[in-house]
């Protein structure tokens, strides 16, 4: 085979040190993962166990927040591994997350320091996602950069 059926990798900046900014990116992606997931493992639980209205309604909505948690942690796993295709769904994370936040900055009750939590680390999340060094520590080209020789 020859060099251009094959081509090298190319050298940039995504061959260096993995961004500080990256890395919290990746963390707080993470951290929404899990927190999904231990939402779905108490709803699991107290559908179960415990004497919930509908027993159904909270196993779905148990199963359906661990489903739901695989997004944030395939991003967060992505982001790690620096792979370009993971900041999208970390993205759609964020996005997704601020309009729950504001429903939990709405309601009358101990909600509200989960909205202001929620709310912060999605808006951090957000800036950090779309900083420039992270875009180009993903190798992610921005429009109007130059394609590399």
């Amino acid at each position: 085979m020859t060099s251009e059926q094959n081509p090298a990798p190319e050298t940039s900046e995504a061959d260096g040190p993995r961004p500080g900014r990256l890395t919290a990116a990746a963390a707080l992606a993470g951290l929404e993962g899990v927190a999904l997931v231990a939402g779905g493992v108490s709803l699991l639980v107290a559908g179960v166990t415990g004497n919930p209205d509908n027993t159904q309604q909270a196993v779905t909505g148990g199963v359906t927040l661990i489903v739901l948690a695989l997004l944030p942690l395939l991003a967060a796993r992505g982001l790690l591994a620096r792979k370009s295709w993971s900041r999208g769904p970390a993205i759609i994370t964020q996005i997704m997350a601020l309009p729950v936040a504001y429903t939990l900055l709405q309601a009358d009750s101990m909600a509200i320091p989960g909205g202001i939590a929620l709310a912060a680390v999605a808006i951090a999340a957000l800036v950090l996602l779309v900083n420039p060094a992270t875009t180009r520590a993903l190798g992610i080209r921005t429009p109007g950069s130059a394609q590399p020789k």
